[in-house]
C-alpha cells in the first residue's frame, strides 16, 4: 500500500555559506554540518574546497538550478543534506530558492514555527521543511570593509544570470554600487556600459577573490579602463561620477522626454508624471500598459522598485522594438514586450495590478477586458486627446466613479522680440481603483448655474 504525500520523509536541508578562503574560514557548525551530511550539494568549484573528511554523496547542481531544486531534494528526501552557497545564502544566494521551495515563508522559522507552516507537499510527494541556514560573510560584506563604504549607504545590483543593463537604472551622481559579477568579463562590460550611459568619469574598483589567499583588487576611471578580463570570481565597486554633459535622470517618474527615442507616440513629462502618481506603483507590482508608443509610463513603473514588473502592449513592430531600446538604455531591461492589439493580445497575460490605457480606448472591448482583468483594489488609468475617447472614459466615470481630470500644460515659447505660453493639447485622465467608492450622486441644479 502507498503511503500517503503527507507521510513521506520530508528533506533534512543545512544550506552552509563558504567563502574564497574555503574550508579554513568555515565555523565549527558548518564544518560539522558539512562532515554529519550524506549529499553535499553545490557547485563544482564550491564542492572542490571540501576535504576528504566530508564524505557524503556529492552531487553538482545542474543547469539551469532553480528547476531543478525540488526534484533534487525530492530524490534524496530521509537524507542529510547539505547545500553549499557562496557567502551568506541569503543574499542574492540558493538560500532563497530552497527557502521558497522548502515552505520557510518571508518571516521565518523564528517567528512563524515550524507548526504554523504546514506541511503542503512540494509537488514530489514531500512535506515541507524548513533549512537549517549557516551563513558566511558575504561578497558584500567584505567589499565594504576593504573600501570602508557603510552597507547602508551602497546599492547591491546582481548581474548573475541577469543583463548589465539593470545597473543603468542605479546611476546618480555620488552614488556607490557593488556590482556582482557573473564572471571574468563583467567589469569590462560594466565600464563600456558607464561610458555609454554618460558615467564615463566613475571610478571602478575590482575586487577578487575576497577573504581568499588569492584576494587582490584594481581599478580605473571607465572612460580609461585598461584591464583585461581577471579572476572569474570578482565583484565591482563603482563611485558614480557623472559626465558634466551627460543628460541628468531624477529618481522619481517625469524623466525629460529626451531620454526617449520616440516617433512622437510619447506620454509627455508632466502628463507622465501625473500619470505614474495616479497609477501608484509599489513594490512587486505589475502593471499592463496597454498602447505602449515609446514604453515611457511602463519604463517608469519598472524604474520606481527594482521587483515591479511591467508588459506593454504595441500593435506597431517599429514602435514596440523602439520600446525595448528604451527599457534597456533606462535601466530596465526586464520590461516585456508584446507586438499585438488589445484586447486580442492580452489573453494569456497574468493578472495585472494596475492597467494603463495610453491608446487604443476607442477599440471594442477593450475597457471592459481590462476591467475584469483587474482584481480587487486594482487600479485603472486612461488618457486620452480625443472628444470620442473622452465620451468613453465619461460614461465610465459615472458608472464606477474613481477621478476624472483634464491635465493641461503650456510651455513658455518666442514671441517675436518677447514670450508667451503655447499650449498643448489637453489630456482628459479617469483613474479608478475597482472596489472603490461608488460613484457619487450628481449634485441638484443651483440657481444661477448656466444650463
Amino acid at each position: 500500500m502507498t503511503a500517503p504525500a503527507s507521510s513521506a520523509v520530508p528533506p533534512d536541508v543545512t544550506v552552509v555559506g563558504i567563502g574564497a578562503d574555503g574550508w579554513d574560514g568555515l565555523t565549527r557548525a558548518s564544518r560539522a554540518a558539512l562532515c554529519e551530511a550524506e549529499v553535499l550539494i553545490g557547485g563544482a568549484r564550491q564542492l572542490a574546497l571540501l576535504p576528504d573528511e566530508c564524505a557524503g554523496e556529492r552531487v553538482a547542481w545542474p543547469t539551469p538550478l532553480r528547476p531543478a531544486v525540488p526534484a533534487l531534494l525530492a530524490a534524496h528526501a530521509g537524507r542529510r543534506i547539505a547545500v553549499l552557497a557562496s557567502g551568506d545564502p541569503m543574499h542574492f544566494g540558493v538560500g532563497r530558492a530552497l527557502a521558497e521551495v522548502l515552505g520557510a515563508g518571508v518571516l521565518g522559522a523564528g517567528v512563524l514555527g515550524a507548526e504554523a507552516l504546514g506541511t503542503e507537499a512540494l509537488g514530489t510527494g514531500v512535506p515541507r521543511a524548513l533549512p537549517r541556514v549557516l551563513p558566511h560573510p558575504s561578497s558584500v560584506s567584505y567589499a565594504c570593509a576593504r573600501l570602508g563604504w557603510p552597507q547602508e549607504d551602497i546599492e547591491v545590483i546582481s548581474v548573475v544570470g541577469r543583463p548589465v543593463a539593470r545597473i543603468a537604472a542605479a546611476l546618480y551622481e555620488g552614488r556607490r554600487l557593488l556590482v556582482l559579477s557573473a564572471g571574468a568579463g563583467t567589469p569590462g562590460e560594466v565600464a563600456t556600459l558607464l561610458r555609454e550611459r554618460g558615467f564615463g568619469p566613475s571610478r571602478l574598483r575590482v575586487l577578487e577573490q575576497l577573504g581568499g589567499e588569492r584576494e587582490r583588487s584594481y581599478g580605473a576611471t571607465a572612460d580609461d579602463w585598461p584591464h583585461p578580463p581577471g579572476d572569474p570570481l570578482n565583484i565591482v565597486a563603482v563611485e558614480c561620477v557623472r559626465d558634466p554633459d551627460g543628460l541628468r535622470l531624477g529618481a522619481v517618474p517625469g524623466l525629460p522626454d529626451t531620454a526617449y527615442e520616440h516617433d512622437g507616440q510619447l506620454t509627455k513629462r508632466h502628463v507622465r508624471a501625473a500619470t505614474l502618481a495616479a497609477l501608484a506603483p509599489a513594490p512587486g507590482e505589475l502593471l499592463w500598459d496597454i498602447g505602449g508608443g515609446a514604453g515611457s509610463v511602463a519604463v517608469e513603473w519598472l524604474r520606481t522598485y527594482p521587483a515591479c514588473r511591467a508588459v506593454t502592449v504595441e500593435r506597431d513592430p517599429e514602435r514596440a522594438a523602439r520600446i525595448a531600446r528604451n527599457a534597456e538604455r533606462l535601466g530596465v531591461p526586464g520590461l516585456r514586450v508584446v507586438t499585438g492589439t488589445a484586447p486580442g493580445a492580452l489573453e494569456g497575460l497574468p493578472a495585472p495590478d494596475a492597467v494603463f490605457v495610453g491608446g487604443g480606448l476607442t477599440a471594442p472591448g477593450l475597457l471592459d477586458a481590462c476591467w475584469a482583468a483587474l482584481p480587487e483594489g486594482g487600479r485603472l488609468v486612461a488618457n486620452t486627446v480625443t472628444l470620442e475617447s473622452e465620451a468613453l472614459l465619461a460614461d465610465r466615470y459615472r458608472r464606477h466613479g474613481g477621478e476624472l481630470v483634464r491635465l493641461a500644460v503650456a510651455h513658455a515659447v518666442p514671441v517675436g522680440g518677447f514670450t508667451g505660453w503655447r499650449q498643448a493639447m489637453p489630456v482628459t485622465q479617469w483613474s479608478v481603483r475597482k472596489g472603490g467608492p461608488a460613484p457619487a450622486a450628481p449634485s441638484p441644479p443651483v440657481a444661477g448655474d448656466d444650463a
